[in-house]
């Protein structure tokens, strides 16, 4: 049986905190879908343990996991991930302050599903390499197009370019009746809100068009809102429906 030093070991359980993912240069896949992803993809892997060749104590130490998986892989972050290229066409999605790893990794997962060309975020949303969000995109992750970036002159430059920029409101025009690009000719943004604020204010004023997904009926909606990934899956569809 192969052996874990007490040094790998705070290594590896140091990459659970962003400080230390930042510093190395590295995240944590666990289980054997998510590995296999990794392993396919074009990211580079620097470890990879298996709980039968370790042991399940040693696993248990370098998981971040309630129930360990059988693998666990240290995977080095992208070079391009605060240095994205400027989208010349294509359909995007913006994420405004988005706190919930839950969120983001569904986000990513719908993104993956409807073929978006890259997802740009707020410096502020949270760490797309928190291992819960790693987790919960089932990985997407290793196929989605994902940057950081100051999303206000970003959203403007976008406008300048001939590009459109949606975003959801509560005041918006109903999304199934509004005309909607596709970002076939030029860039084409959609913008989702913080889970709890919506889209802020700085962003709202880049926004081109304002779309409201309608309750039913309209005139009684059940809830407040939709839960930010929900919102998200309903409207890229609708965009992708049409195009």
């Amino acid at each position: 049986m192969d052996t874990l030093s007490h040094a790998q070991i705070k290594w590896i359980k140091s990459l659970s905190s962003k400080k230390y993912r930042d510093e190395y240069g590295s995240f944590t896949v666990e289980g054997e879908k998510l590995v296999e992803e990794a392993l396919r993809s074009g990211y580079e892997v620097t470890g990879l343990w298996r709980r039968e060749e370790i042991g399940d104590a040693a696993m248990a130490r370098i998981s971040s996991l309630a129930s360990p998986s059988p693998v666990l892989a240290v995977v080095r972050k992208p070079a391009d991930l605060h240095t994205p290229v400027k989208p010349e066409k294509g359909l995007f999605l913006a994420l405004d302050s988005i706190r919930d790893p839950g969120n983001l990794g569904t986000i990513l997962r719908i993104a993956d599903w409807f073929g978006i060309d890259a997802v740009y975020a707020s410096p502020d949303t949270v760490d797309v390499f928190n291992p819960k969000v790693v987790q919960s995109t089932m990985g997407a992750i290793f196929r989605v197009k994902f940057h950081y970036v100051e999303l206000e002159p970003f959203l403007q430059e976008i406008r300048r370019n001939g590009g459109a920029v949606y975003g959801t409101f509560l005041d918006g025009r109903n999304l199934y009746a509004a005309t909607l690009s596709h970002g076939k000719e030029h860039p084409c943004v959609i913008v989702m809100g913080n889970e709890s604020e919506g889209i802020s204010q700085p962003l709202e004023a880049c926004v081109t068009d304002r779309l409201l997904i309608p309750p039913y009926p309209a005139d009684d909606p059940g809830s407040e809102s939709l839960n930010v990934a929900v919102a998200t899956a309903i409207t890229v569809a609708e965009f992708r429906r049409r195009g």
